[in-house]
């Protein structure tokens, strides 16, 4: 499953997995207790796929992030907490993301991104490709 059937909703804990759209919105599994949820289009839901975070030069899809962190960390889980020390959170950030925006992205930002990885991992999401890229690939392959 790819990161755009995954959402963050803002007030609950944790991700969902986009089930089902429904004309008031839609339905989500918890991919923490597997809880299913309805939400209204009222609530404020983003899609894992649509998420960047801001660097000094350019904004990196969340994807290229969670990439980096399976490099660093060998396709395991973080080797830090996200309910770590601030400074702690902002020294492992930097080992994975050194030309992040500091003043543009915050301790919980970070946190999140962490915890996020994690409970992804869980899962057994993995897959941090890009579908664009996927789709280049099947075109150049159909064109031979």
């Amino acid at each position: 499953m790819a990161l755009d059937k995954i959402l963050s909703i803002a007030g609950r804990p944790g991700l969902y997995k986009l089930l089902t759209q429904t004309r008031s919105g839609f339905v989500g599994e918890s991919l923490l207790d597997g809880k299913r949820v309805s939400v209204g289009m009222r609530n404020n839901v983003s899609v894992l796929s649509e998420i960047a975070i801001y660097t000094l030069e350019e904004e990196v899809p969340l994807r290229e992030v969670f990439q980096k962190i399976v490099e660093k960390e060998g396709g395991k889980k973080t080797s830090i907490s996200h309910k770590a020390a601030k400074i702690e959170l902002e020294e492992y950030f930097f080992e994975i993301l050194p030309n992040y925006d500091e003043d543009r992205v915050y301790a919980s930002d970070i946190k999140k991104i962490v915890q996020w990885y994690n409970l992804l991992l869980e899962n057994k999401i993995t897959d941090f490709s890009d579908p664009k890229d996927e789709e280049v690939a099947v075109t150049s392959d159909e064109e031979e």
